[in-house]
């Protein structure tokens, strides 16, 4: 048995170009009208770290690449948190910024929370915000969190039922592991959470239809924690020691278990900044036409 190798590219690909469709057809159809903006993302960044550079210089693309507005603001490492909420505030009235996201982490002298508490709930287009949470697990409409945004629409995109499935989601972070879980609740699968103090981690594991690995350990996931046939989508992004990006899941002893399983890279990576634009889009919509 050999999985399915579910393609994070080319489904947000697909994605890409319906979300620069939909803006092509906006600009089509309000060309004339003087008052008419296009969805504009604002992206701050606070310090020099490569890899954040990276990700904002890669959201800017994205933004490009749809026919979005780009607004990059990158502040000094010492910038003030005075500083920094004040630009959030310009840009939570600025009706050209449909979008705001401060790329984390932060230099340690701010304060993360309060940054995130600081961008309208309704701009909150990383879907951090405690409103945004909030109205997660109570299942209300909201802006949810882009990665595990991205892992819904990856196990949608095999078109099988997920309603009844067991889905085992390892790691709780705020991030990924507790919104994910509320996704998957939402999709009404039976969803046990599983992390470092799970007794028996291995057969909690291979109990799962669905398994969502997201702890940030190379490697972890063998193919003893997995039940043949299992869908499993591998969340981890490490970079190891020979400077080569691997999942949390060893890939190529699980490959031989599951029906499906994402890579990394490839998988889920490409799948984040996709639901950012299509959050950023949902963000718009709502804020101009009030749907």
């Amino acid at each position: 048995m050999s999985a399915v190798i579910i393609s994070g590219k080319a489904i947000s690909d697909e994605i890409r170009n319906g979300i620069a469709e939909e803006v092509r057809l906006l600009y089509e159809a309000r060309r004339r009208d003087p008052a008419f903006v296009p969805p504009g993302l604002a992206v701050i960044q606070v310090g020099a770290d490569p890899a954040s550079s990276i990700y904002v210089n890669n959201k800017k693309k994205a933004c490009e690449q749809v026919g979005f507005m780009s607004f990059g603001y990158s502040l000094e490492e010492d910038t003030t948190m005075e500083e920094l909420l004040d630009l959030i505030d310009t840009l939570n009235r600025d009706p050209r910024v449909h979008g705001i996201l401060c790329q984390l982490p932060l230099p340690k002298h701010l304060d993360e929370f309060a940054v995130i508490c600081a961008i309208t709930p309704e701009k909150d287009v990383d879907g951090f915000h405690p409103v945004n949470k909030g109205l997660l697990s109570i299942g209300r409409e909201c802006l949810v969190s882009c990665t595990p945004l991205g892992c819904l629409a990856l196990l949608k995109s095999l078109q099988i039922p997920i309603a009844g499935k067991q889905c085992v989601v390892v790691g709780r972070s705020n991030i990924v592991g507790k919104p994910v879980a509320q996704l998957m609740l939402g999709e009404n699968a039976t969803v046990t959470m599983a992390h470092s103090r799970t007794t028996d981690l291995p057969a909690v594991c291979k109990n799962a239809d669905i398994l969502i690995a997201a702890i940030g350990k190379p490697g972890f996931i063998t193919a003893d924690y997995v039940k043949p046939g299992a869908i499993v989508i591998d969340v981890g992004i490490n970079r190891c020691e020979d400077n080569k990006i691997r999942g949390d899941v060893d890939f190529a002893s699980v490959v031989e278990v599951a029906s499906a399983v994402t890579p990394v890279p490839g998988g889920v990576g490409p799948m984040t900044i996709t639901m950012l634009l299509k959050n950023t889009l949902t963000a718009y919509k709502k804020i101009t036409e009030g749907s």
